[in-house]
C-alpha cells in the first residue's frame, strides 16, 4: 500500500459545514493513502438503545457537536498542487463500519413523510453491525447484508464562508450514491487550492433515494482513501460528480427537480462514452438508450439526485 496518514475524528478535524477557508487538518502529496475514521451523520458516540423506541436520552454525543452544524465530517485533507479547475481522484480502498448504526423515520415533518403517513407513528431502527460477517441485524431480528460507503465525500465551493453539509453540490459532498463503495474512484473538481477533501456520513447499507431520509446510518471504523490529482478527465474538466465503480462508470446530477438532475447525469454520461469508445454525443445518446441505467440517487435532501450508470461490458 502506498504511503499512509491516518485521520481520527476529533476536536481539531471534525467539523459540521463546508468553507474554503478551514485549514486542512492534514496535507499529503498525490498517491497518498489516508486512513480516516468518522462519527455518523449525528455525531452520536454511541449506539441506540433501540428498546426505549425514541428516547435519546443518555446516548452520548461528541463534545463539539452544535446543533448549529449538519452532518459530522472528518478533515479537510489537502492534496499538495491541486488547483482549480483539476480533478480531485479520490480511490475507496476500504470501508469498514464500526459495531452499530440507526435508521430514523417520521421523526421530521417533510411532504414525503406526511404524504406517506409515517410521521403519526415515527420509529427507530437500532442496528447491530457485524462487519466481517457482512451482516446488519435490527431489534426486531430483520437482518440485511451490509454494503457500506461514505454518504458525504466533497471539497467546499469556492465562495467565502459557511455553507450547509445537507444539499449535494456538483463538487461533491452529501451525494449518497450507494455505488462508492470499496473499489470505486471517485471524480471530484478541484475548487479550491488544495482540494480540501471532507468525508463523513458513513452508511452501512442504503437502497437507491435513500427514502426515509436516513440509511443505515453508523460511524467508520477505518475508510482507507488514495488521493490523486489529475488535470482533466477524459481531456475535460470535471463538472458534476463521476466514478469508475465495481458496478460500472457512473455520472451524477443534482438539481431542484429529477428532470434536471437527470439531463446533467445524462449529459456527463455521454462524455464519457464518447471518450472511452471514440464517437459523437448522439451514436453516444443511441447507445446510452439501450445500456445505461438512471437511477434515482435521492430525495430527501433539498434537492434531488439521479445517477447514470454504465455497466462493465455493456459495450464491446
Amino acid at each position: 500500500m502506498e504511503s499512509r496518514h491516518v485521520l481520527l475524528p476529533d476536536a481539531r478535524t471534525l467539523h459540521g459545514h463546508w468553507d474554503p477557508s478551514l485549514p486542512p487538518a492534514l496535507t499529503v502529496e498525490p498517491g497518498t493513502t489516508v486512513r480516516i475514521g468518522t462519527l455518523d451523520s449525528g455525531w452520536w458516540t454511541g449506539a441506540h438503545n433501540g428498546d426505549h423506541g425514541l428516547d435519546m436520552v443518555g446516548r452520548p454525543r461528541h463534545p463539539v457537536h452544535d446543533p448549529a452544524y449538519g452532518h459530522a465530517l472528518t478533515g479537510p485533507v489537502a492534496v499538495a498542487g491541486a488547483q482549480p479547475g483539476q480533478v480531485l481522484s479520490v480511490r475507496i480502498d476500504d470501508v469498514v463500519p464500526a459495531a452499530f448504526g440507526t435508521t430514523y423515520v417520521g421523526l421530521r415533518s417533510t411532504p414525503l413523510n406526511e404524504r406517506l403517513g409515517v410521521t403519526a407513528e415515527p420509529v427507530v431502527h437500532s442496528w447491530r453491525l457485524d462487519p466481517a460477517a457482512g451482516i446488519g441485524r435490527n431489534q426486531a431480528g430483520h437482518s440485511i447484508a451490509l454494503r457500506p460507503f461514505l454518504g458525504v465525500m466533497g471539497v467546499p465551493p469556492a465562495e467565502p464562508g459557511e455553507h450547509s453539509t445537507i444539499p449535494p453540490y456538483w463538487h461533491g459532498g452529501n451525494i449518497d450514491c450507494r455505488e462508492l463503495v470499496a473499489g470505486a474512484t471517485l471524480y471530484l473538481p478541484v475548487t479550491v487550492p488544495g482540494g480540501l477533501l471532507s468525508v463523513g456520513d458513513g452508511h452501512a447499507a442504503q437502497g437507491d433515494g435513500e427514502v426515509a431520509g436516513t440509511a443505515i446510518e453508523c460511524p467508520m471504523d477505518a475508510v482507507d482513501l488514495t488521493l490523486d490529482v489529475l488535470p482533466d478527465l477524459f481531456g475535460a474538466p470535471v463538472t458534476t460528480p463521476v466514478a469508475k465503480t465495481p458496478a460500472g462508470w457512473v455520472t451524477m446530477g443534482v438539481a431542484d427537480d429529477l428532470d434536471e438532475a437527470m439531463a446533467i447525469a445524462l449529459d456527463a454520461m455521454l462524455d464519457v462514452m464518447a471518450a472511452l469508445h471514440g464517437i459523437g454525443r448522439s451514436d453516444a445518446l443511441a447507445l446510452a438508450s439501450v445500456v445505461v441505467d438512471l437511477r434515482v440517487t435521492q430525495v430527501v435532501n433539498q434537492v434531488v439526485g439521479v445517477h447514470a450508470v454504465l455497466p462493465w461490458g455493456a459495450i464491446r
